[in-house]
């Protein structure tokens, strides 16, 4: 009888000898786990029981505070704009990863044993799917606010339909990255191509899927400094201007701190947890990614609370709402009126960065 390779059996197809994989469909999650030399416990250890109650505290908060922010919008007619509508729905994705990483840390330590691979999967495509939409939602909210500044518009001109349309496709995109690994791009039929770190994925999708990630900061920075960059021009040539509004230099720094807010927070929640999954897509030996795999996971979710805080709460009339929709919430009344669109432009300054107010300079 002739020999096979570990995974594969052969066949004899009109005469000639064809490899066909062996898929191992019906093995528990510990046999994957011990294929890629995952420690998988048995008992509640200190640090997961850490783990756990620091990551169900940080899922809590960002539900509150995202589902804050989409309440105001929907309730303030001032918010009816597009790039509001791409901040709601940055915070229903936001929403959607809290929801996740709160489902993964009921699923999670001693638990994982039992799951089986159809809910390990559910697991991981909650997670994939809520931080993709959460990620791409930023770079089109990045782009929108590129098109309004070199426009010199308050507001994008872009119509709901074609902003329910963008929305859709950032939906779609998620899912598509989110499930791809559960449909077909895994490791069940190639025990060697399993990663360390989701020993059910193939190191390919998480190359893949990191280097995405990573292009879509570097997009980001390009676009924002790609703003910084033209509005400190404008800002000189209008300098020259006795007509020149000083509202502009309060932009320009209110710009800078955005700026450095929004891509700071990004880089430092966001590229950690990228190069562990680029290290472990590549095959890296000598890398102990298993050391960090939930710490920065939990950082990358901690993005999803520093998204409500950085472009929503920055914004003044948001922060207004904010108190409003509280303050009903406590004395249990639920009426609650938007405050008047004044007629005049006096409080709209002259270059619109975040939708709103000039002197805002939320993106």
């Amino acid at each position: 009888m002739q020999c096979v390779l570990p995974g594969e059996q052969r066949t004899e197809l009109l005469g000639l000898p064809v490899a066909m994989k062996h898929c191992f469909y019906n093995e528990s999650v510990g046999f994957f786990y011990n294929n890629s030399r995952k420690e998988l416990t048995t008992y509640w250890r200190t640090k997961d029981v850490l783990v756990v109650a620091l990551g169900l505290t940080v899922s809590l908060i960002v539900l509150l505070t995202n589902l804050l922010v989409i309440a105001a919008i929907i309730i303030n007619r001032r918010f009816h704009y597009p790039i509001y509508y791409l901040l709601g729905n940055l915070a229903a994705a936001d929403l959607f990863a809290g929801i996740a990483y709160m489902f993964l840390m009921f699923h999670t330590g001693p638990r994982t044993a039992e799951l089986s691979l159809k809910t390990w999967f559910i697991r991981q495509s909650l997670l994939d799917t809520s931080l993709t939409a959460s990620v791409v939602n930023l770079l089109a909210i990045a782009v929108e606010r590129h098109q309004t500044v070199l426009t010199m518009q308050l507001h994008s001109k872009m119509s709901n339909q074609r902003v329910m349309i963008l929305i859709f496709c950032i939906w779609a995109t998620a899912l598509l990255l989110g499930l791809i690994p559960s449909y077909g791009w895994h490791c069940l039929c190639a025990l060697e191509e399993c990663s360390s770190m989701a020993p059910l994925y193939s190191r390919s999708y998480l190359t893949f899927w990191a280097i995405s990630n990573l292009l879509v900061f570097l997009l980001m920075a390009v676009v924002y400094a790609h703003i910084f960059i033209y509005v400190k021009r404008k800002m000189g040539r209008m300098s020259a201007h006795t007509s020149f509004h000083p509202r502009y230099r309060e932009t320009v720094v209110g710009l800078v701190k955005t700026v450095t807010i929004i891509l700071g927070a990004f880089l430092i929640c966001w590229t950690p947890g990228q190069v562990v999954l680029l290290l472990d897509g590549l095959g890296c030996k000598s890398c102990n990614v298993l050391a960090v795999e939930k710490y920065v996971l939990l950082l990358a979710e901690i993005n999803s609370l520093i998204n409500a805080i950085v472009y929503s709460y920055r914004d003044n009339e948001m922060r207004n709402t904010f108190r409003r929709i509280l303050c009903s919430i406590c004395y249990r009344n639920p009426k609650y009126t938007p405050t008047a669109v004044k007629p005049n432009g006096a409080d709209r300054g002259g270059l619109s960065l975040n939708g709103h107010f000039t002197v805002d300079s939320s993106i």
